[in-house]
């Protein structure tokens, strides 16, 4: 068997197609008076934050989305963050407000979150917004699993009546899209790091969604043949002993490692595709869905405040 038997499921695809759909819908919202609207809060100096919030901004310019970069010193205090996320949610053209964590270390983020309305919350992580995902009402739903809903259905790869596990119980990924895979009518299993005997579990699955930021966890021998697997993992991967055992004879890696000295690895063994049915590359799999959903979610935000659904 080949490592190519597996059918790659290409999100970068995805994105594309969905990024279109909403460029569509915002010239439709636009025409009728009411341009989506996004606004950003940057607080403190984090790089990898600096970088997100860049490509969300120009995400939203690509589509036609009006997009706002608030930004804050490191000193911020949490009620300068929740003055201004009030001032956000008073105003009429901003649709979705986005806090991008983590927040320097003297502010309450959990505060400053919960103080989003949910109607503007295009994160979908407000506890009013999980309780309509968990009752299956409309409602603004996390970006990540909310992708990898949209990888499973857009390939037409079954749901109703499968079992699915998903690896991780965070608040971020595991929990919702456990609930997602539920409301399609899977019969779902949520493993962490109190789960025993995991291979075992992972072994019975049909869908397998892996989000717990280890790398090649998930080995060939934990999967069911012909099974599909969605790797949310996106693990920085330098050390060379750990380099070696995902990806030796692989000669585009080793010369990404030899220039940088690390390459991004994923959840899953790279291996596991010579077993699954179906399997997400990291990268180009689900990452590109994140942003694709947010620009989703901010166009869903203003058609609901809107009445417009």
């Amino acid at each position: 068997m080949t490592a190519t038997m597996a059918n790659i499921l290409d999100g970068n695809k995805i994105a594309a197609q969905i990024r279109s759909e909403v460029a569509e819908q915002v010239r439709a919202l636009a025409a009728a008076g009411h341009l989506p609207g996004l606004a950003v809060i940057l607080a403190g100096e984090d790089q990898a934050s600096a970088i997100y919030v860049r490509s969300k901004i120009k995400a939203c310019q690509e589509v036609g989305i009006h997009s706002e970069k608030i930004t804050a010193p490191a000193s911020v205090t949490t009620q300068e963050l929740l003055a201004e996320v009030a001032r956000l949610n008073q105003r009429d053209d901003i649709d979705g407000i986005l806090v991008q964590l983590p927040l320097p270390a003297q502010v309450d983020s959990q505060h400053v979150l919960l103080a989003v309305d949910p109607e503007k919350d295009v994160d979908g992580f407000h506890p009013v917004n999980v309780g309509k995902l968990a009752t299956q009402r409309p409602t603004l739903a996390p970006c990540t699993p909310a992708g990898v809903m949209e990888i499973l259905l857009r390939n037409h790869i079954a749901i109703a009546g499968r079992r699915a596990v998903v690896v991780g119980r965070s608040q971020v990924v595991g929990r919702p899209m456990a609930l997602m895979l539920l409301n399609h009518d899977a019969t779902v299993t949520i493993c962490h790091s109190k789960t025993r005997d995991l291979p075992d579990i992972t072994r019975q699955a049909d869908i397998l969604v892996v989000a717990v930021g280890q790398a090649g966890l998930v080995r060939e021998s934990w999967v069911k043949p012909g099974a599909t697997v969605i790797d949310v993992g996106i693990n920085r991967v330098t050390d060379q002993a750990k380099f070696e055992e995902l990806f030796a004879g692989d000669a585009a890696r080793e010369k990404t490692f030899a220039e940088k000295g690390s390459v991004v690895a994923g959840d899953v063994h790279p291996r596991v595709a010579e077993v699954a049915g179906a399997i997400t590359p990291v990268p180009g799999g689900v990452g590109p869905l994140t942003i694709a959903m947010l620009l989703e979610n901010t166009v869903k935000a203003c058609r609901m405040r809107r009445g417009r659904r």
